[in-house]
């Protein structure tokens, strides 16, 4: 069966996979030594490699037969999405969900590099070595059912489309998150929340950093006049160039809304801290009259009024009510109250 030429990744150094497409929708694996000994006539050969790896730069440079350029640009720490030609052959940077999700060290999302070089023989890709693209094993697993792509066009647009489509659960993610801290920013509005809403805020920017060039890049892949892209794979390509559009406007809509709910949260608290300010303010103004009399009872100079009569100290305090009394009146005609 097909899904026996399919092992487990990393059986050999720096190979994560090696297969030539059957052109049917299976795959038949190969070795090191079976890619050392590929020729074109054998069919298409896509080959898996780790980028880092002494192994992988060895063969690209050395035996790969690709151009010392690209073969350069496809080892170099660069990962920003770019697409650019070289004869009838393309190569590709895109970025894509791995297979740990959320939680990078951006405190975001986990968006992994992949390279590609396609020259209508082969297809050569390169992911670092310590980052899984969750797109990959969805091929290989369609590849094992006998149900992948056939042509190094078709291979190049699933890969396309699966980095794309991976994002949509994690878009869909931070849609819920906001819509819950709208929630909770009508109830409550603490340190926590605003925290919350500058985290999402800084991933959907994180985000967007990258699927903009990759929008550029697949935008340039439509425009290729590779013999081995056919009009079908472009169709194919401009839907999921609709898709990353689409994606980009549900970032800045989620940018947008994280915003408005981070401007909503600071009138909450300006509020909160204007009203206590006013209470305090109005809680000074009634304790102002008792204090002043009392300040004025209190000074030890000779001459005060009513320090030889029993009665004074009770009218003393009458006086204090009605003061309060009174500025009460006033606070409340000036609506401090």
């Amino acid at each position: 069966m097909a899904a026996a030429n399919v092992p487990e990744p990393g059986v050999e150094p720096g190979l994560r996979f090696a297969c030539v497409l059957d052109g049917r929708g299976g795959a038949v694996h190969k070795s090191w030594d079976q890619v050392l000994a590929w020729r074109p006539e054998d069919g298409v050969l896509w080959i898996h490699l780790e980028r880092g790896h002494p192994d992988t730069a060895r063969w690209i440079s050395r035996e790969s037969g690709i151009d010392p350029v690209i073969g350069e640009a496809l080892l170099a720490d660069e990962s920003r999405p770019r697409v650019e030609s070289s004869g009838d052959g393309l190569l590709i940077v895109l970025r894509g969900i791995g297979r740990e999700g959320i939680g990078c060290e951006s405190g975001g999302v986990d968006l992994v590099p992949i390279h590609l070089w396609i020259d209508g023989q082969r297809v050569v890709s390169l992911r670092d070595r310590d980052h899984a693209l969750g797109a990959l094993r969805d091929i290989r697993n369609a590849h094992a059912a006998g149900k992948g792509p056939l042509r190094p066009g078709d291979l190049l647009v699933q890969i396309a489309d699966k980095v794309v489509k991976d994002l949509e659960p994690v878009l869909d993610a931070m849609d819920e998150e906001i819509d819950r801290l709208e929630d909770v920013v009508l109830t409550t509005a603490d340190s926590t929340v605003r925290h919350a809403l500058s985290e999402l805020r800084r991933r959907s920017i994180h985000l967007r950093r990258y699927l903009a060039p990759q929008r550029d890049a697949l935008y340039r892949l439509q425009s290729e006049d590779c013999t081995w892209l056919s009009e079908r794979d472009k169709v194919r390509l401009r839907e999921v160039i609709d898709k990353v559009l689409r994606f980009i406007e549900y970032l800045d809509s989620i940018r947008d809304r994280a915003v408005i709910l981070h401007e909503d949260l600071s009138s909450v608290l300006s509020e909160r801290i204007a009203r206590t300010s006013n209470r305090l303010t109005a809680m000074a103004a009634l304790l102002l009259p008792p204090s002043l009399i009392a300040g004025i009872l209190g000074m030890n100079v000779g001459g005060l009024p009513g320090t030889q009569d029993s009665n004074a100290f009770y009218l003393v305090l009458i006086l204090m009510v009605v003061l309060t009394a009174a500025v009460v009146v006033v606070l409340r005609r000036i609506k401090w109250m």
